[in-house]
């Protein structure tokens, strides 16, 4: 199944979820994550399965000033 994590398409298994895109996507200590647009807690990564066409959003914060 094709789907797109920070604007750039990859390709994952049927059934994958979006803890098999962060593992994928090699996410750093610190992240939040969406799935179109919607916010998913960390609590539910692996429980939230991903489809054809979705869109991943994986950010890190900044800091400065």
């Amino acid at each position: 199944m094709n789907v797109f994590i920070n604007q750039q398409a990859r390709e994952l298994p049927e059934g994958a979820t979006l803890a098999d895109a962060v593992r994928l996507w090699e996410a750093p200590a610190v992240f939040a994550t969406a799935v179109n647009l919607q916010f998913v807690p960390r609590t539910q990564h692996a429980q939230h399965l991903l489809h054809e066409g979705d869109r991943i959003e994986i950010i890190a914060p900044i800091t400065g000033g």
